[in-house]
């Protein structure tokens, strides 16, 4: 077998160069230059001046910090086990109805919301809910609800948003299940039938044990994913009523760009969302180890 020389060695580099220098420019420099930037005062039209921790001490005591903070931390609440469980519902309807017209259907159909932007959904729901459109007032008049005011009252503007976002993101997490539901060898269904289990008891006992892997794996997805709703909230309700709706990444872009322009204060809270983040994926790759020993 002959020995790869001179431009064989590096070849396969030279394809990941591209990509490796994008990252480290555009995301590993931007993370580096807010960790430094926090530590300053700074407002992007002058230079930055050193003020060691002050932008974090500053966190302990801004009210609308720890607003933003329970907004984000409630956001994950509504969105991710709703989000799971109906990721799973779904799929396992379309698996069990693959073959039906309905099926095809909903198969077509579910992953559409998904293809658009954030930003297009926040605005054809902000124009449903507040646009006087008949057939929306005569659907929600039937449980009693006035459809403006589920982004106009400061407690139920915020579970509105998290509907909207489990309904974007529904197919997107139904595909994922149906892989990991396709992956289930069919032999395994057939034995439990054959020892007379049902539907349900093969699901609690089968499907769920199996799709292990893929249930942690949407888990992490599903609390990045909810972390990131700027464009959804920035278009539904703009952070209101009355900050009912500002989460951290809301908050941020509001002390960098509208308020008195406080680039290095809105770095720090874009730092402490960092370390959410970063603490959530040290979790899922520890749970991802562990179910890799067990099987």
């Amino acid at each position: 077998m002959k020995k790869k020389t001179g431009i064989k060695k590096i070849e396969p580099y030279l394809y990941i160069t591209p990509i490796t220098l994008i990252l480290v420019l555009f995301v590993i420099g931007s993370v580096l230059i807010s960790l430094a930037l926090a530590f300053t005062r700074y407002n992007i039209l002058t230079p930055p001046v050193f003020r060691g921790i002050d932008n974090y001490t500053r966190l302990l005591g801004d009210a609308k910090f720890l607003k933003a903070l329970v907004n984000t931390l409630k956001l994950l609440v509504y969105i991710v086990p709703l989000q799971m469980a109906s990721g799973i519902l779904v799929s396992v309807f379309l698996l069990a109805n693959r073959k039906r017209l309905l099926g095809k259907i909903a198969n077509c159909v579910i992953f559409i919301p998904f293809l658009c932007s954030n930003a297009v959904v926040g605005v054809v729901w902000r124009q449903l809910l507040n646009g006087k459109i008949p057939p929306v007032e005569w659907f929600f008049g039937l449980f009693g609800i006035e459809p403006s005011m589920l982004l106009g009252d400061a407690k139920l503007a915020l579970p509105t948003v998290a509907m909207v976002a489990i309904w974007k993101w529904m197919g997107y997490y139904a595909v994922i299940y149906l892989s990991g539901l396709m992956a289930i060898p069919a032999t395994c269904y057939e034995a439990a039938r054959v020892d007379g289990a049902g539907k349900i008891r093969c699901f609690f006992s089968i499907t769920l044990p199996m799709l292990k892997p893929t249930i942690i794996l949407t888990l992490f997805l599903c609390v990045t994913t909810s972390l990131r709703n700027f464009e959804l909230i920035f278009n539904l309700t703009g952070g209101g009523p009355n900050n009912a709706t500002t989460d951290l990444v809301m908050y941020a872009y509001t002390l960098c760009f509208r308020s008195s322009a406080s680039a290095g204060y809105a770095m720090a809270v874009s730092n402490v969302l960092f370390v959410v983040v970063l603490i959530i994926g040290l979790m899922q790759q520890r749970l991802l180890r562990r179910d890799v020993s067990e099987v």
